[in-house]
């Protein structure tokens, strides 16, 4: 499906494409239907209208959306201390391997700052990629150009690089900003590391994009190189069990990420 929108040249129309059968729309179209029928005095209206609601509340509330996430998409475990010692074992003994970030958004300009910044999903990454190259002794690289829905400006590697050196004092050592989606992330990222003869990827990503991220790089790879899962943001939920079932701002998020991750899978994006 990927291929069959650049081959007509759309590829620009993903992220509306996405948006449009993504809650809530398709739910508020079942609500529209629901009214029609009730006008016609149809017997279907009130029933309909009922599973609208509760789909309309369930798809808002961070308890459905957990057990989604859990149900569509398979979750890498953490990289666990012992692992990030072997890491550290590796890096000194210099076996080419380097830290992978991949962008998450960016704001064109922050009026706080007078400047771009990362948006929320790229800055957590770049923080967690930053800490792992600390703990590990191993280079850094992100990438991130300007997204399909972005308008053109700086690129997300541009400002995460700026970021990295001013403010975690860790420069990066691979800037990758030409991408504009996971496959090209892959694509581009593979072929600027490969001539450095780094053949082992530790990728950094929310563990949510992870399984299509990795598909994405393995497939980009191929046998020449290693892909191994960081997978971020595992925390278990730290709310009451009743206000889980409650519409909020976190479960509409989770909800709409997880199904356009599994979306994303499903059409080989």
């Amino acid at each position: 499906m990927n291929s069959f929108f650049v081959s007509l040249g759309i590829e620009n129309w993903k992220p509306v494409l996405t948006s449009l059968i993504l809650p809530p729309v398709p739910l508020f179209a079942l609500l529209l239907v629901a009214g029609w029928l009730l006008s016609r005095r149809g017997r279907f209206g009130w029933p309909l209208l009922g599973v609208s609601v509760a789909l309309l509340w369930l798809s808002a509330s961070t308890a459905p959306a957990h057990f989604v996430s859990w149900l569509l998409l398979p979750q890498e475990p953490t990289m666990h201390v012992e692992r990030i010692r072997e890491l550290r074992a590796e890096a000194a003994g210099r076996r080419p391997f380097a830290i992978v970030v991949l962008g998450g958004g960016v704001e064109q300009l922050a009026p706080e700052y007078g400047t771009s910044n990362l948006q929320p999903y790229s800055m957590e990454r770049l923080r967690y990629g930053v800490w792992l190259a600390r703990q590990t002794g191993a280079p850094l690289a992100f990438s991130g150009g300007v997204g399909h829905a972005q308008r053109k400006s700086v690129s997300e590697a541009e400002v995460a690089a700026r970021i990295a050196r001013e403010e975690y004092g860790r420069p990066l050592k691979w800037v990758e900003a030409e991408s504009r989606d996971t496959r090209e992330n892959a694509a581009r990222t593979v072929a600027l590391l490969k001539p450095a003869g780094v053949d082992h990827i530790v990728l950094v990503t929310h563990w949510l994009h992870m399984p299509r991220a990795l598909r994405a790089f393995r497939e980009a790879a191929g046998s020449a190189m290693r892909i191994e899962a960081a997978p971020m943001s595992l925390a278990g939920d730290t709310e009451l069990s009743a206000l889980s079932w409650v519409p909020s701002n976190t479960g509409f998020v989770q909800m709409r990420y997880a199904l356009r991750e599994w979306l994303g899978r499903l059409a080989g994006a």
